[in-house]
């Protein structure tokens, strides 16, 4: 394999994923989280987006297509999602809703799991990094090229799981305040992307310049 291709490959999903940028968003979708549930939380989402990007690699765009969905529509469903989450953010709804069910442990382990939304999609294996996969594997067609493009990914989000391993290191260098003031300040960047991704998808479908 090219080693030039694979320092692309790399570089292109470390920065369409950026690992060190969602350490803070995973620390604050956690917040209040024991240890234990936390750490869950982090493999489920790695491993769940791990999955979607092998699939997406070694079958591109046919998947979407098999059900009917396009590039452009994914995006703004993802981007509108998001864009909801966004307000839990900055409104605290997820703290109230944390209180509000403090008699019922277990439904809040159920109904209080970020870790396939949004943390694996779309904030992991979202447009972006879906979009990376399905390219880098095109420009090496056949099952070598899907193996090398598949490991590269699962280098970064294995840099990804080792990061969100360590949130609690950050949680506690912040202290409740910072927390309090890093999630808004983050609400604001995932509502800002959330706008984005719903622009890609408009343009995707010429109805946005």
């Amino acid at each position: 394999m090219d080693i030039p291709f694979l320092i692309t490959a790399f570089v292109t999903l470390f920065v369409i994923i950026d690992p060190i940028g969602m350490t803070p968003i995973f620390v604050a979708l956690t917040q209040g989280m024991n240890t234990a549930k936390r750490r869950a939380i982090a493999l489920r989402a790695c491993v769940t987006s791990a999955l979607i990007l092998i699939v997406f690699a070694a079958f591109g765009e046919a998947v979407l297509g098999f059900i009917g969905i396009s590039m452009p529509a994914f995006r703004i469903a993802g981007g509108i999602l998001l864009f909801i989450t966004a307000l839990d953010m900055l409104f605290e709804r997820r703290s109230k809703r944390r209180k509000s069910q403090a008699d019922e442990a277990e439904e809040e382990d159920d109904n209080d799991d970020p870790s396939i939304f949004p943390l694996s999609i779309p904030l992991i294996a979202g447009p972006g990094s879906i979009t990376s996969v399905i390219l880098l594997a095109g420009q090496n067609p056949g099952l070598e090229g899907m193996a090398w493009v598949s490991g590269v990914m699962l280098l970064v989000v294995s840099i990804v799981l080792i990061l969100f391993l360590m949130a609690g290191l950050l949680e506690r260098a912040l202290g409740r305040v910072g927390i309090n003031v890093v999630t808004r300040l983050l609400g604001m960047l995932l509502a800002a992307l959330a706008v984005q991704f719903v622009l890609d998808g408009l343009r995707g479908f010429g109805l946005a310049g």
